[in-house]
């Protein structure tokens, strides 16, 4: 944290750029599939995001999701939003295409106040928790940190932490 109490992370070009793809598949995963009512989402991934309230009462959980799941995704939409923003250098946005192979190494510094750098979190949480679904990581047994298809879940982990440790300074 700057003295200013903001966060500056930097991350070289292409690792905003993958980021900034992630979290636009992110929003559209969010979009395709985040509709909950009261029955759990289909895609267990959106479940995971917006997980039962209450294992052991149906009706219950039911209800909790039908009060709360529109809510709760809408502001995973606007956190990735956020993010999105701020990987988006006056506004144009970060893709891959558009970064020159000599300058995919070259760093961009991402400052975010506070509330921002809490944005990330829960953005990079989720990416983490869907990526988790998806290799069908549920617990630490599940998880080999030699297999290479492993590397974005974690690389988002090792993002997680350095912004966790920022944000408690």
């Amino acid at each position: 944290m700057t003295d200013q109490g903001h966060i500056v992370m930097e991350i070289t070009l292409v690792e905003g750029a993958h980021l900034a793809d992630l979290v636009s598949q992110f929003l559209e995963l969010l979009d395709e599939g985040g509709r909950s009512g009261a029955r759990p989402p289909d895609d267990p991934a959106i479940a995971r995001l917006v997980p039962d309230a209450y294992r052991d009462d149906a009706d219950a959980a039911r209800e909790f999701r039908a009060l709360t799941a529109s809510d709760l995704l809408g502001r995973r939409r606007d956190d990735a939003r956020a993010v999105l923003d701020d990987l988006s250098p006056g506004g144009q946005g970060l893709h891959l295409t558009d970064v020159p192979p000599d300058s995919l190494a070259e760093t961009l510094a991402v400052t975010l106040t506070g509330e921002r750098g809490r944005a990330w979190l829960r953005t990079l949480n989720a990416l983490r928790l869907v990526l988790a679904t998806r290799l069908g990581i549920d617990g630490e047994d599940d998880h080999d940190a030699g297999d290479r298809r492993f590397a974005i879940y974690d690389w988002l982990g090792y993002r997680l932490d350095g912004l966790v440790a920022a944000l408690g300074r």
